[in-house]
């Protein structure tokens, strides 16, 4: 029996088996693609982070992989004299993120991290491995079968497991508990919520892309199958079809005029407009030697290829492949809309010299490995996390984030959710810098068993500020400390934080061995503080 069995080498998961090895925990990670590193990679999305992210708040692990990513390409990139000096460098010098990078170096970068303990043996990696059953007695996880590619399985039993798939897979596998969509109203007290529950109010999902700027070539690609549907269908909570440059801004609801370039692509390359390529350009000219040979890079993940017209889960598997072609024809019919039909910044029509980048992204075709996937099946916690608690305007201006006693980490991100498919258009609430607590990983029905990525017990609310990369990790990170407690004492996760001694030892182990911070200065947390 080993210690640790991880499931999902996302961020959540990768955390939890770096952080459990650290501790001298041996560990199994699984994970369904060749890639690890989920969101940040598989799914190709920089990261989304707060404003502090830089400062000696959150993760010490967490600044380590920003801090490796970085590196790479200080070390084998040509780099700029002034971009190689500057400590915050920012390889794409997208607005979304301090740190715009390519999928592929995050993918690099995870493995140098974890690479000493995959010599070691402390943790076994098995790619391409999913779960196609688990054995579950009473309330204990006793055995968990994967298959790999080739059709072999491998069965294995650990101590504790961790969850950290992108769609809460074991709790399926494993008969639990568990939510899918949307809470009602009455059942979460959130003033956001809808009035009844719906498991078909899920977020879109987005298929993401890499685009590289080669001015003069043409790399206009088929037209897909669907491109008509997706250029001419109007959904009423959209300003017309989504192939176009116009959207909607979140918080306000607002339409806007947001094209591919406000400058020319020249000018483009020094500037920081707000305009869809620099929102999360992962490649920077600007940073490079003008004898660099390649061009500037962006990744697309913008709203022209939500996809929100069925959902993932607690659907058919028919239903369900459907959705994922369906999204994969959405984003290649904006591509080629943006190659061929798209006004230009100059007046013409089209960007043929729009080139998509597989080997960014580790695929053939320019996109992603799998969809960037926002919400997942939600164990039932010991504690929910609820809009109550991290809200600005349910919790009142200037009252901060609730305080939890078993504070395992910190996050903080607006509550953004993006259209859903179940008709409903953005919810995007003002949160406060929030805790996670370790009641919100634990699920009720089983001992043995702990949610590691955004399957933890928020709600479909309250998920779309908890979903984000760095509280991923920091989830994980969380985990991994866990497990080793309990290799340490037999208790379950359960007794381990209704035990006070227990707790306050897993919190000094968390925040003094590891460097996580467990509390948020109490002028960011009640919003007096934004620097």
């Amino acid at each position: 029996m080993i210690d640790l069995l991880v499931v999902g080498g996302g961020l959540g998961g990768v955390a939890a088996a770096l952080t459990a090895a650290r501790l001298g925990l041996r560990v199994v990670l699984a994970e369904r693609s060749d890639w690890l590193g989920g969101q940040l990679t598989t799914q190709g999305v920089p990261p989304d982070e707060h404003r502090w992210i830089e400062s000696e708040l959150g993760s010490a692990s967490y600044r380590e992989l920003r801090e490796t990513i970085r590196a790479h390409y200080r070390r084998l990139y040509p780099l700029t004299s002034d971009a190689a000096a500057d400590p915050r460098l920012n390889p794409g010098r997208g607005n979304v993120s301090a740190l715009c990078h390519e999928p592929r170096v995050a993918a690099l970068a995870i493995e140098e991290l974890l690479s000493a303990h995959l010599a070691s043996g402390a943790i076994t990696v098995l790619r391409e491995h999913e779960v196609v059953n688990v054995d579950r007695r009473d309330r204990q996880i006793t055995g968990v079968r994967l298959r790999g590619r080739n059709g072999g399985t491998v069965d294995v039993t650990a101590r504790l497991v961790a969850d950290a798939t992108e769609e809460g897979d074991l709790l399926e596998h494993a008969g639990m508990l568990h939510t899918i969509g949307a809470e009602s109203r009455k059942e979460t007290g959130e003033l956001h919520a809808p009035l009844e529950p719906d498991p078909r109010d899920q977020q879109a999902i987005t298929w993401c892309v890499a685009l590289e700027y080669r001015p003069g070539e043409d790399h206009t690609i088929d037209r897909p199958a669907g491109y008509q549907h997706w250029r001419d269908t109007v959904d009423p909570r959209w300003p017309g079809p989504q192939l176009s440059w116009r959207d909607i801004v979140p918080d306000s609801g607002e339409v806007r005029w947001r094209p591919l370039f406000v400058h020319s692509p020249a000018q483009a390359v020094r500037t920081g407009a707000d305009d869809l390529w620099h929102y999360r350009r992962i490649l920077s000219r600007h940073n490079l030697d003008p004898d660099f040979p390649g061009g500037e890079i962006t990744l697309v993940n913008w709203p022209q290829i939500d996809y929100w017209e069925r959902p993932l889960l607690g659907v058919s598997p028919q239903e369900r492949e459907q959705a994922l072609t369906e999204a994969r024809s959405l984003t290649l019919g904006f591509v080629h809309w943006m190659q061929t039909e798209a006004p230009r910044h100059d007046g013409g029509t089209g960007y043929p010299e729009l080139r998509p980048r597989g080997d960014v992204m580790g695929t053939t075709d320019g996109l992603a490995k799998e969809p960037y996937i926002r919400e997942s099946r939600r164990i039932r916690p010991l504690f929910q996390v609820t809009e109550a608690h991290i809200g600005v305007e349910m919790r009142g201006t200037g009252a901060g984030s609730a305080l939890f006693e078993d504070s395992v980490g910190i996050g903080h991100y607006r509550i953004d959710l993006h259209p859903s498919t179940a008709g409903r258009g953005y919810v995007d609430i003002d949160c406060f810098p929030f805790q996670i607590p370790l009641g919100a990983l634990i699920p009720v029905d089983v001992d043995n068993l702990v949610a590691a990525n955004k399957n933890i017990g928020t709600t479909h609310i309250s998920n779309g500020a908890y979903r984000l990369h760095p509280v991923e990790w920091s989830i994980g990170e969380a985990v991994g400390a866990l497990a080793a407690q309990v290799a340490e004492t037999s208790l379950t996760p359960a007794e381990l934080r209704a035990d006070p001694a227990s707790l306050r030892r897993l919190r000094e182990r968390l925040h003094d061995d590891l460097g996580v911070t467990l509390e948020w200065p109490d002028d960011v947390r009640t919003g007096r503080s934004s620097a």
